[in-house]
């Protein structure tokens, strides 16, 4: 072994460990890694900052930008609420129905976007018609894990895969090419953990009741002397019409009215108490002639209104914890005397009271006093968020993006990107590369996005992680450590058959992706199949398919992929969930991809 491959190995170590025990954040462990292997002289200068214009990073990147326009225009949202209309179906039907739904739409738009809407869909149900979220999250990540494995441009592991690979002589994959096994996987998936679902946790809205005294947030709203919304009868507005909005208390003149009907004609100077989710409150913040949670301060004669300036404020979500500053303050005082320029828009507060509804309609809002638990909902300048951070026992949870409206032909032009980019793609017309360039340059020439948008949403710590694990890959290749490892595995492996070499090399970089992430054990994994398939005198793809599968199905615990992270961070499941059930499909699957990939090698030989 020569000093070389110890550098390269040390480095590798270390780079395990912190990924395992979460030493530093990934970015970090990138630049980590750029600087000592070129320290270390295992790579040159430009190979070491190569990661950055790889392939599979570039066209991760575009993914990324074309999900972030998907979201943004609502085409997520509209596949969203198509969901909703599932409800209706039995626990035993719902779960394959959602894991289907998952993973076919995981296959062609980011596993992580998808996974975030439907934990948003689940909440919202949950809350609202008693279908318990936890018999389905689990269900739904794993299906789009396995759902993301069926296409090249489904997970960045793929497309990483497919990159390295062709580095070392491999023939690049076609889009659908490894199709057919993604789909056997997915199908075993859905069978598998519709079967077992007995063993997830049941969580229905009586739990969820239990943690809030309020499923959504409180705020009073206001009209001005040229808004749309004077002499409209309620059933007419998005106050009657939005299924995120409960129109509790109208007062008009000092009268309150605690049922207000939907053909009362609303009136300059009339107060409206809800209940609102956090996408209807945005809304209605940004709607013109809606003064929400209204103050008026008295200046040189004038009163001035709150507006919302988008450009220059935020909204974000506070957790009053013992001891907050805020804490037995009044909504009313806090208008008052702004901390660090935060105006309270709305409240949700911790349960600890009876009959919350009938007192709540008895008082407003500005009476409401905070206590420990409640969250807080403050409109801010966006240069004074960071100040919140360092306000003792006050926790910011979420800074809220606010919603602006979209026209149709934007939402129109988004899908037909999406799916040139698609077309493209799939027929061989251009690479995934060139295809998803060309649909990030479509997006922003018909200003379906923008890159300021893009800068703030883009999961940086993914790109640098690609720039810097493909680095380590080529070190590998350079010092000569991937041979020297290969031919130390094919001694272990000697006088076995090829179908038990490809389960070994699939069982090794299953259990390593559940330490490190997929893409940085697809990084290193690829080099070493490609060197035991050449030494094996074997076909190349099998093996690199091995890896492309396996650094995905990590379900055996809640680390090794980040959807899994999410569900886990929720609460709801505990470790155990992971280790059982995923524990279980992973040994299914193993077994499985074992037999198809050996068969697979008889019939290219």
């Amino acid at each position: 072994m020569s000093l070389e491959i110890i550098y390269v190995f040390a480095i590798l170590f270390l780079v395990i460990i912190f990924f395992a025990f979460e030493i530093f954040p990934v970015d970090k462990i990138a630049f980590f890694i750029i600087v000592s292997l070129l320290l270390f002289g295992v790579v040159s200068p430009e190979e070491a900052i190569s990661g950055f214009s790889n392939t599979a990073t570039i066209t991760v990147l575009c993914l990324m930008i074309i999900a972030i326009a998907l979201e943004q225009n609502g085409i997520i949202n509209i596949l969203a609420n198509g969901l909703k209309r599932l409800r209706v179906l039995p626990i035993l039907l719902l779960i394959p129905a959602f894991m289907l739904i998952s993973g076919t739409i995981s296959a062609f738009i980011s596993t992580t976007a998808v996974v975030i809407v439907f934990i948003k869909i689940l909440t919202e149900l949950s809350l609202k018609f008693n279908i318990p979220r936890a018999k389905l999250l689990l269900p739904v990540s794993f299906a789009g894990i396995l759902g993301g494995s069926c296409t090249l441009m489904g997970t960045s592991t793929n497309l990483i895969v497919n990159s390295v690979a062709s580095k070392f002589g491999a023939e690049r994959f076609t889009f659908f090419e490894f199709s057919i096994y993604g789909l056997i996987f997915l199908g075993i998936g859905i069978v598998f953990i519709t079967t077992t679902s007995f063993l997830l946790p049941w969580d229905a809205n009586s739990n969820l009741d239990k943690e809030y005294e309020l499923d959504e947030y409180l705020t009073s709203i206001e009209f001005d002397g040229d808004s749309d919304f004077i002499d409209k009868k309620i059933k007419d507005t998005i106050l009657y019409n939005d299924p995120g909005i409960t129109l509790l208390k109208l007062t008009r003149k000092g009268i309150s009215n605690k049922s207000p009907g939907k053909y009362i004609t609303l009136q300059k100077g009339d107060k409206l108490l809800l209940y609102c989710d956090m996408e209807s409150l945005v809304k209605i913040k940004e709607t013109e002639g809606i003064i929400i949670n209204s103050y008026h301060v008295e200046d040189n004669g004038e009163d001035e209104i709150n507006e919302f300036d988008s450009d220059k404020n935020t909204i974000v979500e506070l957790l009053m914890l013992p001891g907050a500053p805020l804490l037995k303050r009044s909504i009313d005082e806090l208008k008052n005397k702004r901390i660090n320029g935060a105006l309270p828009l709305a409240v949700k507060r911790r349960k600890n009271i009876q009959n919350v509804k009938d007192k709540l309609l008895n008082t407003s809002i500005d009476k409401i006093k905070l206590k420990v638990g409640d969250r807080l909902l403050v409109e801010v300048p966006k240069d004074q968020i960071d100040q919140f951070s360092t306000v003792e026992n006050m926790a910011v949870l979420k800074e809220h993006t606010s919603y602006t409206s979209v026209a149709p032909v934007k939402k129109t032009l988004t899908f037909l990107i999406l799916l040139a980019v698609i077309g493209l793609a799939a027929s061989g017309v251009l690479s995934i590369l060139a295809s998803s360039l060309t649909g990030c340059l479509l997006l922003l020439m018909f200003n379906c996005i923008e890159l300021s948008k893009v800068y703030q949403n883009i999961n940086w710590e993914i790109i640098f992680l690609l720039a810097g694990m493909i680095p380590l890959g080529i070190a590998m290749n350079n010092s000569g450590a991937d041979v020297w490892l290969s031919s130390q595995l094919l001694e272990l492996m000697s006088g076995k058959q090829p179908t038990i070499i490809i389960g070994i090399i699939f069982l090794f970089t299953m259990l390593l992706s559940g330490v490190i992430s997929n893409n940085a054990t697809a990084i290193i994994m690829t080099p070493i199949a490609i060197s035991i398939a050449t030494a094996s005198n074997l076909p190349l793809k099998p093996f690199i398919l091995a890896v492309l599968f396996s650094a995905n199905f990590s379900f055996f615990t809640p680390l090794g992929y980040q959807t899994n992270t999410l569900i886990y961070g929720l609460g709801i499941y505990k470790f155990k969930h992971f280790l059982i059930i995923g524990g279980m499909l992973s040994i299914i699957l193993w077994i499985t991809a074992s037999l198809l990939l050996g068969n697979m090698l008889a019939t290219t030989e």
